[in-house]
């Protein structure tokens, strides 16, 4: 999206917050166009897009190119603060803003932008720039913190097993989404564009706070019979590093 105070260019790069740059990743990190197969949980890949924003639609599409792929978890995240140029993007959340916010605050990075991509919670790429998108995936994957999180549809619980916990604490996070939807844009920088949106997350919420004993929290889903996914997100603090992540259908 163009710059407008908070955000920045899409090709702007940040740093992880673990101090290693994503400009390391560029050269030496091949296409990954398998996917990760023999993960023992998804990598968590958190889209910050909108409507709006006339340099998301590649990263939307990378998207939907990820949701196919084994072992990896895209979550399209819509933000509201480019709406004021012509377009209201129905799918963005208040909430959503925030979150990437605290991301920003993580990284220590001055604003925030779209597309951005958020990679298991610890590096951050342009969410068009697809082979530093693929090379933050491949690095996430070869240190991939697992705690075996279970989803029981019948009961409608999560369970989580004891563990080492995080010194911060850990959240578990309920995030509801649809798998695709495709819009017509009307107004604003994409008029004229019919686009596609991938795991489009309609609802986030926290549910609960994990401090290393074994809990098993209910869900509350009664009301979501029209969405389409649920996954269970369990990480450090509120915006660091991913510990496990679990899916399952709605309908």
């Amino acid at each position: 999206g163009a710059l407008a105070g908070v955000a920045s260019l899409a090709a702007f790069l940040r740093p992880s917050s673990n101090g290693v740059g994503l400009q390391q990743l560029a050269a030496a990190e091949p296409l990954n166009a398998t996917g990760l197969p023999n993960v023992e949980r998804p990598v968590v890949v958190e889209l910050f897009t909108s409507q709006g924003c006339n340099t998301c639609p590649p990263a939307d599409a990378l998207a939907g190119e990820l949701a196919k792929l084994p072992g990896i978890l895209p979550l399209s995240f819509h933000v509201d603060y480019w709406d004021y140029i012509g377009w209201k993007d129905p799918f963005a959340l208040p909430e959503n803003t925030p979150r990437q916010r605290g991301y920003a605050n993580a990284l220590d990075a001055r604003f925030i932008y779209t597309p951005q991509m958020m990679i298991d919670g610890i590096y951050d790429a342009a969410g068009h720039r697809q082979r530093l998108v693929y090379g933050a995936i491949d690095r996430a994957a070869q240190n991939l913190p697992v705690v075996a999180m279970e989803l029981d549809p019948v009961k409608g619980v999560v369970r989580i097993p004891a563990g080492e916990a995080p010194r911060e604490g850990a959240t578990v996070w309920q995030v509801v989404y649809d798998k695709q939807h495709n819009s017509d844009i009307t107004r604003g920088e994409n008029a004229g564009k019919t686009l596609s949106y991938y795991n489009v997350v309609r609802e986030f919420n926290e549910i609960g706070q994990w401090t290393g004993e074994a809990m098993e929290i209910a869900l509350n889903l009664d009301h979501n019979s029209e969405n389409d996914a649920c996954a269970i997100l369990l990480q450090t603090g509120r915006n660091g590093r991913m510990l496990g992540a679990v899916t399952m259908a709605l309908r």
